[in-house]
């Protein structure tokens, strides 16, 4: 499916979707609760593969108007009956390959062709270490993978440079062995809200684990723990905001965005960045409203990847507008999402006549004017899709190939963008 975008200014109020990464982790860790009720909770592609492999390790789920009714499994998942097949979700897969290893046997998983190219090396040594049987069946680290049940705990390290999935895996699946872990990360610990994100689940379950940070990260996990999510509402996405929160700054909108809570979520300093660049932008935290007035110019800035690299795209578009030079750094393991984000990006923005340096880490990106009525890929990723409908709000009739990986993390996104006057066109091709 292709869009075209035509230039467009943004009016109205609309409510951020449910965020999908704490969806994620609700779902996980109540299926490894007993009975446990999740509201509003995002059901897109990603988040119905962590739904789908939790009813194959035995829970038991079944959505009744907003909410996720779910019957866990009391910390004992079953040996699923069939390969578990978690489409593109690179979290999906993470958390399911550190929950198959408290099963009593064997499970597979893989996923799509993206999804199979993905790193998982770091996991399956930690579970190796952990006296579970983990391998890749093309010895690559690379989906599909293959587990043998069997979690003990040990003293062991993992390094946080590549995904902190793995980190929030483990998390989720060590208290629940029957000796203790102590789990140290090695190296920068990358994207760690969603590291405090786990977290705060698993604390509202119930689970005791200790984080030292005198010189590196340790976490300290208890075994033998029981997990009791009773109930969870789930907060808006900041990720998924983003855009329509840069859409506004970058034209001459107006535009309310809703249900936009303080929480764990590194993506929340769009808020502070916009601001930096030059944004009108107000944030009523008790409300959870954030306003946006478009047409003031913006600047450039350097921007630390370290913590939110699901925000790259967001503000690769916004330096593409904004006066001056922006740099994106310490942006590495943005190479190791659904595409590599970063070549995409100094692909696909020098289309539209922006300047991009491409570096290791990161991006250098010249601000300017868009060029009108180019044709740019999607390359199957959510968010270079987003970002790119964006550029497409500003330079006019911006054709965007599979446009329906939306899907993986806000399926509303053109319904949305065009209910606030986003002109857009679907199409086969």
């Amino acid at each position: 499916m292709h869009v075209t975008i035509k230039q467009s200014t943004l009016h109205g109020d609309v409510f951020a979707p449910p965020s999908k990464s704490y969806t994620h982790r609700a779902v996980a860790i109540a299926a490894l609760s007993g009975a446990a009720k999740i509201h509003r909770p995002l059901l897109s592609a990603d988040t119905l593969a962590t739904i789908r492999s939790c009813k194959m390790f035995g829970a038991e789920i079944e959505k009744r108007e907003e909410t996720l009714y779910i019957q866990g499994v009391s910390g004992k998942p079953k040996i699923p009956g069939n390969v578990i097949d978690v489409a593109n979700s690179g979290t999906t897969l993470r958390f399911m390959t550190a929950i198959s290893a408290l099963t009593k046997g064997i499970t597979v998983l893989t996923g799509d062709s993206s999804l199979r190219t993905r790193p998982n090396g770091p996991l399956l040594e930690v579970l190796k270490k952990l006296k579970v049987k983990a391998c890749s069946t093309r010895g690559n680290g690379q989906a599909p993978l293959v587990v043998k049940g069997g979690l003990e705990g040990a003293i062991v390290k993992i390094d946080g440079s590549i995904s902190s999935q793995f980190i929030s895996a483990l998390l989720i699946a060590c208290p629940l062995a029957e000796t203790s872990t102590t789990l140290s990360i090695v190296g920068e610990m990358k994207s760690k809200p969603y590291v405090d994100m786990t977290l705060e689940i698993l604390k509202l379950a119930g689970a005791k684990i200790h984080e030292d940070e005198n010189n590196s990260i340790k976490f300290i996990i208890p075994s033998k723990q029981k997990y009791s999510l009773s109930e969870y509402t789930v907060p808006g996405d900041f990720s998924s905001a983003s855009y329509m929160l840069a859409a506004a700054a970058l034209t001459d909108s107006v535009l309310t965005v809703r249900n936009l809570f303080p929480s764990k979520q590194g993506d929340l300093v769009i808020i502070e960045t916009l601001k930096r660049m030059g944004a009108d932008i107000n944030w009523d935290k008790a409300a959870g409203v954030v306003r946006v007035k478009g047409g003031k110019p913006l600047q450039g800035i350097t921007f630390d990847a370290g913590a939110t690299p699901d925000l790259v795209p967001t503000i690769a578009v916004l330096a593409a507008l904004a006066k001056g030079t922006t740099r994106i750094e310490n942006a590495e393991h943005v190479r190791y999402k659904e595409t590599d984000r970063l070549r995409a990006l100094a692909l696909e923005l020098p289309k539209l006549g922006v300047s991009v340096k491409e570096e290791k880490d990161g991006l250098e990106i010249t601000g300017g004017s868009l060029r009108k009525g180019v044709s740019v890929k999607g390359w199957q990723d959510h968010r270079i899709v987003m970002a790119l409908s964006v550029a497409g709000l500003v330079a006019g009739d911006i054709t965007i190939d599979n446009v329906e990986s939306v899907s993986v993390s806000y399926p509303d996104f053109f319904k949305d963008m065009a209910t606030l006057g986003a002109k857009t066109k679907k199409f086969e091709k």
